[in-house]
């Protein structure tokens, strides 16, 4: 199963901040009082909020709204270790409906196989833009660049491109969660050491991470909506 899509109880290892608080009134004004007969799982209400919230902060709001009885938290089993979380109304008395129909739609777009898809496809939209803007490719599924070699890890970066003299250490993220930390790091460093400047592609991020990128002298761009492969319009509506 592609974690993405499940809940990361490492994204709430963060102290309790007072964001917290505002977002709980948040949830509870314009979604579950609003919507009282409806389910969600927890990354849809993440990335509902993320304009206004990070991700872990709106995580943490839901927990503490289950834990003090001011709605409903159900974990729905997705395969023999993975799992999600559902939430909803607590007049909502029939959700187990909606919950099972989540659980399913949920299980038909976290396989690997559309996961990889997810990745390729975005991959290959930006490997057509960037052209446009001037950036020439250099190379793909780099952990060796001109001369230089990265052996700390078996990780590579996804793309290199070359724009007014200077090389670019490209990484692309079209998942509905952010990058990990560790990996925004140990990708930054590689950049570093390759001698390239960072450029992110990333479906969404939150601030700190996009300063990280910009204190290590790159960019990040961010495009908001995750890119379904084409053939998958139905789906995706």
């Amino acid at each position: 199963m592609d974690e993405d899509y499940f809940e990361d109880d490492q994204e709430l290892e963060q102290q309790r901040d007072h964001k917290v608080d505002e977002v709980k009134v948040e949830l509870m004004g314009t979604l579950f009082n609003k919507s009282p007969e409806s389910v969600f799982y927890e990354r849809q209400i993440q990335v509902l909020y993320e304009d206004k919230f990070f991700h872990w902060i709106t995580g943490k709001a839901l927990h503490e709204l289950s834990d003090e009885r001011l709605i409903k938290s159900m974990k729905l089993q997705l395969g023999k270790q993975t799992e999600i979380r559902t939430y909803c109304s607590v007049l909502n008395r029939y959700w187990k409906r909606q919950a099972e129909g989540i659980r399913k739609l949920v299980l038909r777009f976290s396989t690997p196989e559309f996961g990889r898809a997810l990745g390729h496809h975005a991959e290959t939209m930006f490997d057509a833009a960037l052209p446009t803007a001037g950036f020439l490719p250099k190379a793909k599924n780099v952990r060796e660049y001109n001369g230089r070699s990265w052996i700390k890890s078996q990780h590579d970066l996804d793309r290199v491109f070359e724009r007014d003299a200077i090389s670019y250490g490209i990484e692309i993220k079209n998942t509905l969660d952010y990058i990990s930390r560790d990996e925004l790091e140990i990708k930054l460093r590689m950049c570093k050491e390759l001698q390239l400047r960072p450029l992110f592609i990333l479906r969404h991020a939150p601030k700190s991470y996009i300063n990280m990128v910009i204190e290590a002298g790159g960019f990040a761009l961010i495009f908001k909506w995750q890119l379904y492969p084409f053939g998958t319009r139905e789906f995706a509506q």
